[in-house]
């Protein structure tokens, strides 16, 4: 056997008997998309690329930040000297640990218009986004075409894993009814993040995808996996069936992220998850050209653009990076007024 070959690549994943040579195939032929490129997605991405999955779709909207190191696994220094796509970045490490699997980088702010499209033709979605908003809809979407993720979330040194099938009950909706208020929640802005826990959650999810991808499907856990590595805590939360009958999504099969009142709820402008920034949805209808915008913003101040993004530097504190799907990260303030304005000075529209 040629030490390059794959049978010897995947030598020590066949040997596990529960997954084998049949197994190994089943892995092999599945497409999985990662929602987000941050702490659990980049971990997930390389647990699954040299698992052998055989088609990864890294989702991400974001830049690459140097708070970002602590803890996201594929990035070096100079991506967030570059302030590269997480998508493309990632995407680059990934094709240097397994050349023979097909990636596909998507630099996009995902929601109800473009869901559909952009997870079109997956067996499976591991979430590794930081908003709940997102996580409805994905929940919304699963259940209409049927599609498993396995939902995970972390902050400080908790987490939490479930996967969920999107042919049955109970729902994320099950265990969240509502999205939760900000004040509510923690995030890593207000609680901090240990690197370890991201890790740990991201390698939990990403068994219990290898265990439904491989066709192992009774060994998926039903309950709800939560750790606090901290206090050195490890506990199952079982979700009651009977929640489903009260549950919109799939008690009732009302997808209200999806397709109802509610899609647009706070898609046109949010503060993003461990950054002194905002993101401004804009024009989701038209394409920007990010060449006639670098030409545009020379004379404002100093400017980046690679194929994916242009970013305006238009003075010491605040930056702008415009995606040409018309989203603008602004950078510098927390505040949604203060970016609205920065957005209406330098892009207009």
């Amino acid at each position: 056997m040629s030490s390059d070959s794959p049978a010897n690549r995947y030598a020590r994943q066949i040997q596990f008997a529960p997954i084998g040579s049949e197994g190994h195939q089943s892995i092999t032929g599945s497409r999985v998309a990662i929602l987000g490129a941050g702490a659990l997605g980049t971990v997930a991405a390389e647990i699954l690329a040299r698992a052998g999955v055989g088609k990864l779709v890294i989702i991400d909207r974001d830049v690459v930040e140097w708070t970002n190191l602590q803890r996201q696994a594929l990035y070096i220094e100079q991506d967030a000297i570059d302030g590269r796509s997480k998508a493309d970045a990632s995407c680059d490490r990934l094709r240097a640990i397994n050349s023979n699997i097909e990636l596909h980088p998507v630099v996009a702010d995902v929601s109800s218009s473009n869901i559909s499209d952009i997870l079109s033709d997956v067996d499976l979605v591991i979430d590794a986004a930081d908003n709940f908003l997102i996580r409805f809809l994905l929940n919304d979407w699963s259940l209409k075409t049927e599609t498993p993720w396995v939902h995970g979330g972390c902050v400080g040194a908790v987490g939490q894993v479930r996967l969920f099938t999107g042919a049955g009950r109970p729902c994320f909706r099950c265990l969240v009814p509502e999205p939760p208020p900000a004040s509510a929640v923690d995030t890593c802005d207000t609680a901090g993040v240990v690197g370890s826990a991201t890790h740990t959650v991201a390698s939990l999810q990403s068994t219990e995808a290898i265990k439904w991808l491989s066709g192992n499907r009774q060994h998926v856990h039903t309950s709800l996996l939560s750790i606090d590595l901290w206090s050195n805590r490890f506990r199952e939360l079982n979700i009651s069936p009977s929640l489903s009958d009260s549950c919109p999504a799939c008690g009732n099969d009302e997808y209200q992220f999806l397709e109802g009142d509610r899609t647009v709820q706070s898609e046109a402008a949010a503060t993003l998850c461990g950054r002194d920034a905002v993101q401004i949805a804009g024009s989701r209808n038209t394409e920007i050209d990010l060449t006639l915008m670098t030409e545009r913003w020379k004379n404002v101040g100093r400017v980046q653009a690679n194929p994916f993004f242009v970013r305006l530097f238009p003075n010491e504190t605040h930056s702008l990076t415009l995606f040409r799907d018309g989203r603008v990260v602004i950078t510098g303030t927390s505040e949604i007024s203060v970016a609205r304005t920065m957005y209406d000075r330098f892009v207009g529209g």
